[in-house]
């Protein structure tokens, strides 16, 4: 059992023993609902030991449960050994959904107490009813992580950028007038806007209060005449500030924001219940008509317009420049010099650096050996670290930020001899790639209805992957934005009948993972297009906008069709002549030999 989680749970329950609390319910959230969050918030990371992004924990004065998807189940179960933590998996048959959990067990008259800040408005909701019908109490005001964490870093309140229209496309006018125009169609005149990705694109700023998310922490409200961005103040300069004035920005300090949703009064509010915490709704005035739908921002800034999308493939031009000349120094280096996953990590960053207008990495960097591939979220470490040997798959998923856009690419390499049943499970994996963006659909499909193209060659062989196939990419946001994604199946309680659009940029990533052997991913960026009309209606198409060689010592070209084959080809010929004039000659050399036709 690991000794600091104990310490720290016991420490724990004795605050809950004093204020009567059963259950304390914890989030891997912060008060924005956001994905990925600053050190400010990682109260269960701190608490258990799991360092991964989806995460819920139920502790009880006996036990300790934590829920996390199929992305994160090895690296929890290697994470929370000794923890006496006991890991939930979801999904998984006869594992109950954390809501499931409590109504299961929770008696009349006990207490399961939450931070309401860290929980969303939908969540809270589906709390308080199964609470009152379970007899039991809802205390939603509890913050108990300082009893537990004595030297939690403080909340983040970094400087800021304006992004320019040269990379945006559009003005916060613009942006603000759309909002407004969907808001009157709406019926609605007070917009309450939460989730950090959509002010900042509204506003054309981008910050630095999350790693690898260039976003701000703050509120934006915004009725049919004001616009009111609750931040740290001290960090806008007197440039931003003119900037602010120029477009009708009015700002206020960050924590003013639940004393002015608490004063609304007579008012009709549009909000979204799945990012706006449950603290800030269920301080609401009865007198106040909610709206509950997602921000009207999140389908406007999901299609990007034309300068977007522009940029976005210049900028995965300068990804692709740098991620070949990563791959040409592992094929030649590897077995030659020592190589670590920590070091190739830093090499390939490196390589990013390089490039103009380059900001940092979009996530953290998973460049993962053998076995440690099966961890989909696997993260090397100093004292967690493979040294890379000439035989078997090196798994490497990254991607940057520029100020033209945002990119995420998985390349899986053979470092040297491979069986041939990985063979076989690599190439499976390509048909999928190449299955999904081939793809030629009518207007109004869904993610959902094509997720089965991708993973129909790794059926047939009885296999599938624990996560969805892609996931909608943020504009120098977060690299997982929705609502466009690919996945089979629906998530309970989650509205995801979002129809594809031209302009849409979804990642398509199928994958093999087998635990304690190797793990398989190849996965490109897909733009969506208009293709003919006619009188079926609107078909739209991809393009992929990824350039990167796809390991051809891994494939087995006799397991292709003939199609399949020219599709390759065809995307090998594009990375080829898109990439080879910003190589050495070396480097233009090799990309020629791994681009060859096959």
């Amino acid at each position: 059992m690991s000794n600091s989680t104990l310490k720290r749970l016991t420490t724990l329950r004795g605050q809950m023993a004093k204020q009567n609390i059963n259950y304390y319910l914890m989030t891997n959230s912060d008060y924005h609902g956001s994905e990925y969050i600053g050190e400010h918030f990682q109260a269960i990371r701190h608490l258990t030991g799991f360092s991964g992004s989806n995460a819920t924990a139920v502790i009880t004065q006996t036990q300790a449960y934590l829920w996390t998807d199929g992305r994160y189940f090895l690296q929890a179960e290697k994470q929370l050994e000794g923890s006496s933590v006991t890991l939930m998996r979801i999904g998984e048959d006869d594992v109950p959904t954390v809501k499931e959990f409590i109504k299961k067990t929770i008696k009349k008259g006990e207490t399961l107490a939450y931070d309401g800040r860290t929980i969303n408005a939908a969540d809270g909701e589906d709390y308080r009813s199964i609470l009152k019908q379970a007899g039991a109490i809802l205390d939603p005001k509890q913050d108990l992580l300082d009893q537990f964490w004595a030297d939690r870093p403080p909340a983040a309140a970094n400087p800021f950028f304006i992004l320019d229209e040269t990379y945006s496309g559009k003005s916060v006018k613009e942006k603000i007038a759309e909002i407004r125009k969907e808001m009157k169609s709406a019926g609605v005149d007070t917009h309450i806007l939460s989730s950090l990705t959509d002010i900042a694109w509204t506003l054309n700023i981008r910050g630095a209060d999350i790693a690898h998310v260039p976003v701000v922490m703050s509120y934006l409200i915004i009725s049919l005449e004001t616009c009111i961005w609750f931040l740290q103040e001290d960090v806008i300069t007197q440039d931003q500030r003119a900037y602010l004035k120029e477009n009708q920005i009015e700002t206020r300090p960050y924590e003013a924001v639940e004393a002015y949703t608490d004063s609304l009064s007579g008012v009709s509010v549009l909000y979204d219940p799945e990012t706006l915490n449950d603290r800030i709704v269920s301080g609401l005035s009865a007198s106040v008509q909610r709206l509950t739908q997602p921000n009207p921002s999140e389908l406007l800034k999901a299609v990007k317009n034309p300068v977007e999308i522009r940029n976005t493939v210049w900028a995965h031009i300068k990804d692709g420049v740098a991620f070949t000349k990563f791959m040409y120094w592992l094929k030649t280096k590897i077995g030659l010099e020592p190589v670590t996953e920590l070091s190739a990590g830093e090499y390939l960053e490196d390589r990013r650096r390089e490039q103009p207008s380059y900001l940092g990495p979009s996530f953290a960097t998973i460049c993962a050996y053998r076995g440690n591939a099966a961890m989909m979220h696997y993260q090397a470490a100093p004292d967690e670290n493979a040294v890379l040997e000439p035989e078997g798959f090196l798994l490497v998923d990254s991607g940057g930020h520029y100020l033209e856009g945002t990119t995420d690419v998985t390349r899986t390499i053979a470092l040297g001899k491979i069986t041939h049943q990985m063979r076989q499970h690599f190439t499976a994996v390509l048909r999928a790639n190449l299955a999904l963006a081939d793809a030629k659909f009518l207007e109004g499909c869904t993610g959902q209805n094509l997720d089965i193209l991708a993973r129909e060659p790794l059926w047939e062989l009885g296999l599938d992957y624990k996560c969805g196939t892609g996931h909608g990419v943020g504009h120098i946001l977060n690299v997982h934005e929705g609502p466009n994604a690919f996945r089979w199946k629906k998530r309970q309680g989650k509205d995801e009948d979002f129809a594809l659009k031209a302009g849409m940029i979804t990642t398509d990533e199928p994958g093999v993972y087998l635990a304690g052997e190797y793990g398989i991913r190849i996965e490109n960026e897909l733009l969506c297009k208009k293709a003919q009309k006619n009188e079926y209606g609107q078909f739209l198409c991809f393009e992929t906008i990824t350039y990167a060689p796809v390991d051809l010592d891994a494939v087995d070209a006799e397991s292709l069709t003939e199609k399949e084959k020219m599709l390759l080809n065809q995307y090998h010929e594009t990375v080829y002549k898109t990439l080879s004039p910003y190589l050495t000659a070396e480097e233009t050399h090799w990309l020629k030999e791994y681009t060859r036709k096959i």
